[in-house]
């Protein structure tokens, strides 16, 4: 199985939109009317939903890193740095992880996207 992934409220739409053309299977949390939960209520529901979480938000990572010490399951994150990374990178990179990897291999695990 690939990695479905749910995208925060912070994700340009021109990702979501770029990995949509590509044929990866997305879900955002606006779509979802979700997009003013909280960080472990978002990431709760991604992982409700069987999704890996993709944010550029730090304070998910705090989340996650969280959940990891105290093993809380979470369905994966994957980070990239809003400054650091472009909409064509992640783009690429969040297609790539999509397409490649199984479900499994992100569970409780965070993915960062080249800084």
């Amino acid at each position: 199985m690939t990695v479905a992934l749910y995208m925060d409220q912070h994700v340009p739409d021109p990702i979501t939109k770029g990995l949509r053309r590509r044929g990866v299977d997305i879900i955002t949390a606006f779509e979802e009317r979700r997009h003013e939960l909280a960080d472990a209520d978002l990431l709760d529901r991604a992982s409700e939903l069987e999704r890996v979480l993709f944010t550029q938000d730090d304070d998910l990572l705090a989340e996650a890193a969280y959940r990891q010490r105290n093993g809380i399951f979470f369905h994966g994150v994957i980070y990239g740095h809003q400054q650091r990374v472009s909409i064509g990178d992640c783009v690429e990179d969040l297609e790539l992880i999509a397409k490649t990897c199984e479900a499994a291999d992100v569970i409780n695990d965070v993915v960062y996207l080249l800084l």
